[in-house]
């Protein structure tokens, strides 16, 4: 009984309910039931910033984790946050990781890695890595490409990133634009020049009041800035992660993702655990997994409920 209870806690959480320390807001719709489940916590001592997750393509119990900061690696885990290895990333630096991604080209298995954070607004560059996904219990791995990229106008500071696979491109979501921006770069550019990113347009989320903007360097709420984004492997679904929501974006077959982030999306709860920074779908797209950073930091589960777009 003892073993059960430091298991899996779960929690049903009605999503009317749920304070995530945004107003009631026309950009989303809420669904009425969803399942929180506390699936475990971080057990690598090594991961105390995690600020990206991303589901391995070759095992379906696996994902990957970064830090912010620190040592080049990429950490292995189970669905319960267990430590599964460390892999060395050779030949890349970690300025500001901020964002993972899986994805598969060629048929081959591959993982991105963001060094896209910029919380003071002066890097000029900033630096997206590929490697082809390690086994966990391999020590180190290379960088298969790499490229830099600007943004047009200046300087971005941006946490979220996924890979469109269908359109070989990298999507990434801006943090302190108000609204957040949603722009492209190329998946694997022709040469080693520095890319230019494109606007591609403002997904639907919740929106700060003045007074919210106005107050957050005092409270230290900035509950509307994306942390997150992960497309499902089955293009049915987006998701993007705030410091304190969860959205849900069902796609329509052949539809072009910012069309279906332009609507207004599913917020689902994930339970009172403070700020969220990382979030990937499972293999299947049934569940949603979010972390927070911090030694021992939480693996939320979020069990989808069957929503279909109309």
């Amino acid at each position: 009984m003892i073993s059960s209870m430091r298991s899996i806690i779960a929690l049903i959480v009605l999503l009317a309910g749920c304070d995530s320390g945004a107003p009631e807001a026309s950009q989303e719709r809420v669904q009425p039931r969803t399942t929180v489940v506390l699936a475990g916590r971080l057990e690598n001592r090594n991961i105390d910033e995690a600020s990206g997750l991303a589901r391995s393509q070759t095992n379906a119990d696996v994902f990957w984790v970064i830090n912010d900061s620190g040592k080049p690696r990429l950490h292995p885990i189970d669905t319960r946050g267990r430590a599964l290895g460390q892999v060395k990333l050779d030949d890349a630096n970690n300025a500001d990781w901020e964002d993972l991604s899986s994805f598969k080209f060629d048929g081959k298995p591959y993982l991105l890695v963001a060094d896209i954070g910029d919380n003071d607004g002066k890097r000029k560059d900033v630096r997206l890595y590929f490697v082809k996904e390690p086994e966990p219990d391999e020590k180190k791995v290379d960088v298969a490409w790499s490229f830099e990229f600007s943004y047009p106008g200046g300087p971005q500071d941006a946490e979220a990133i996924a890979v469109d696979i269908e359109n070989e491109r990298v999507l990434v979501l801006s943090k302190r634009e108000i609204p957040a921006m949603l722009y492209e770069v190329p998946l694997r550019p022709d040469g080693d020049k520095r890319q230019k990113a494109e606007r591609l347009g403002v997904p639907a989320l919740p929106q700060p009041r003045r007074q919210d903007v106005e107050f957050a360097p005092k409270t230290k709420n900035y509950w509307w800035q994306p942390t997150g984004m992960d497309l499902a492997d089955d293009s049915s679904a987006a998701v993007i992660l705030t410091y304190r929501g969860v959205f849900y974006y069902p796609r329509r077959a052949g539809e072009d993702w910012m069309d279906a982030l332009r609507r207004k999306p599913v917020a689902l709860s994930m339970g009172d655990y403070g700020e969220a920074e990382s979030v990937a779908f499972n293999a299947d797209s049934t569940s949603i997994y979010v972390t927070l950073e911090g030694r021992g930091a939480p693996v939320i589960r979020i069990d989808l409920p069957e929503v279909k777009e109309r």
